[in-house]
């Protein structure tokens, strides 16, 4: 799948939405190094390995995520702008903030499903949060995801209803993959909760989110992009010395669950 992937995005090609599994296992420089631990396993073995792997990190302050978000989002076209989440807009760095017409820092996953707020841990994980106007960031809220509901004002090609949100085609692999990180990051081992996905669209304050089917073919339908892979070199070299695994192996999320 995604060799075929790849291959279809060289002659202008696009492939349908499908839920198979990848046919074949990609490889990256961090096999036999980083991840040697995890290579060759499957299910909660290889979740297991990932996450004692990856929980090695450095933490930053939630102020700080501020300035960093303007590195790890900044636009490939501009470098005074950042990328902003499920609308795709590009905004001056500059404008970060609270206000109509500035970004803010979203949560993909919400703070509110596992109430762990903004203190350092995952309330500041910079492999889930994300550069995001502040009206978008408001309509999402801390709905779970799902696919389907009315247009999203300010983001074209998102939707959302009164329990769910679906992000726009070029993000829902994204979001696929920063909430299946935090998953696996967040076992309920070292103070946090133990977040984890369900089948659920209305899980509130627990520390769960869905939709785990949809998530799945999110990461099927839009593999990962040059900027996400550049995304997570800049936190892994620069800031938390930690990986997005499923940035790195997409086919681990078919391999997990």
């Amino acid at each position: 799948m995604w060799a075929a992937a790849v291959a279809a995005t060289l002659v202008g090609v696009t492939l349908p939405t499908v839920a198979a599994t990848p046919a074949s296992a990609t490889t990256t420089a961090y096999d036999t190094t980083y991840y040697k631990d995890a290579i060759g396993k499957t299910g909660t073995s290889l979740k297991s390995s990932l996450h004692t792997i990856i929980s090695s990190q450095s933490k930053i302050s939630y102020d700080a995520v501020w300035n960093a978000l303007k590195v790890t989002d900044q636009d490939p076209n501009n470098t005074n702008n950042v990328i902003l989440l499920y609308s795709g807009v590009s905004r001056s760095k500059s404008l970060n903030g609270g206000s109509v017409g500035d970004w803010n820092r979203e949560h993909t996953w919400a703070q509110s499903h596992g109430n762990f707020g903004t203190s350092a841990g995952p309330g500041t994980d910079l492999h889930h949060l994300r550069a995001c106007d502040v009206q978008v960031n408001s309509t999402r809220g801390n709905k779970d995801w799902d696919n389907g509901g009315s247009p999203v004002s300010g983001a074209p090609g998102a939707y959302t209803d009164s329990d769910s949100f679906e992000p726009r085609d070029a993000d829902k692999g994204d979001v696929a993959r920063m909430i299946l990180y935090m998953a696996v990051r967040y076992e309920g081992d070292d103070g946090w909760p133990d977040l984890e996905p369900n089948e659920s669209s209305t899980n509130g304050s627990v520390p769960f989110h869905g939709r785990l089917s949809i998530l799945k073919q999110w990461n099927q339908q839009d593999p990962p992009s040059a900027f996400e892979e550049r995304r997570n070199d800049v936190i892994y070299n620069t800031y938390q010395h930690n990986r997005n695994p499923f940035i790195d192996h997409p086919e681990w999320i078919e391999a997990i669950w």
